[in-house]
């Protein structure tokens, strides 16, 4: 049994992650933390790390960039794996997060869905042919109005999974209302739309002479971003430091069937 510490739990995804271990036997929540402490699922509930008694083989995090600071320095201090889904982390926090993998497993994904882990592969295969034969880019995600960051965290990840397939020769652009002048071939537009309850879309355009592929992701339930950070709970657990990825929990997942 996989002992979860769970921060952020009373958030909307720190609920859609205590409904999914309800309904497994591998895994159970240990302790939550937020700001918001209430105990709404059974277990106990702290307003901060420090306040935490209980024993944990994982951290499930999904909270936000401004507590990953001090959540590192308690995940390092006591030597507990972590499971990182917050996404619109600075550079700083990014490198921090490097130098932590050194100590602790890290588990870090821009976006915790099997269906989305597999479109970065596809988006990689469909950028070898249809970039390198000069289709311009463009990657669209929708979310809904209470999302702080922009762009996502999958965008941007989309978005390099094309770059890396072209040998990092594209660059990002964010805005183009000041911008007077033809499209740079060699730029990636990331466009972000906020707005009512949407969970979370991802297209990404391959635009060429007289056609148009468009791969594409639409959740339609915090569900299966829950079902993925619970997989990686309980694949981190007991893992040697390190930075891991779903790629990874993909893998493993596949050489157990």
């Amino acid at each position: 049994m996989v002992k979860i510490l769970l921060h952020g739990c009373n958030g909307a995804m720190g609920q859609a992650v205590s409904e999914i271990v309800k309904g497994t036997d591998a895994a159970e929540i240990a302790a939550g933390v937020d700001v918001d402490c209430r105990s709404l699922n059974g277990y106990p509930v702290y307003e901060n790390l420090a306040g935490v008694a209980e024993e944990a083989d994982v951290i499930v995090d999904f909270a936000a960039a401004a507590a990953v600071d001090g959540l590192l320095r308690f995940a390092e201090a006591k030597r507990i794996p972590l499971v990182l889904c917050t996404t619109g982390l600075s550079d700083a926090q990014l490198a921090r997060v490097r130098e932590c993998a050194g100590y602790i497993a890290v588990l870090r994904s821009a976006n915790m869905s099997l269906g989305v882990n597999l479109l970065l592969k596809l988006v990689q295969d469909a950028a070898r042919v249809l970039a390198a034969s000069g289709f311009d880019v463009e990657v669209v995600e929708k979310h809904h109005n209470r999302k702080l960051d922009a762009p996502s965290g999958t965008a941007l990840a989309l978005a390099e999974s094309v770059n890396e397939a072209a040998d990092g020769s594209y660059h990002f652009v964010y805005d183009r209302h000041d911008r007077h002048e033809k499209r740079d071939p060699k730029e990636i537009g990331i466009s972000s739309v906020r707005g009512g309850s949407i969970v979370g879309e991802h297209d990404v355009i391959f635009a060429g002479p007289d056609e148009v592929v468009t791969l594409s992701h639409t959740a339609y339930s915090r569900a299966v971003f829950a079902k993925g950070a619970v997989e990686a709970a309980l694949f981190l657990a007991g893992r040697p430091a390190g930075l891991y990825s779903m790629a990874d929990v993909i893998a493993a997942q596949n050489q157990e069937k």
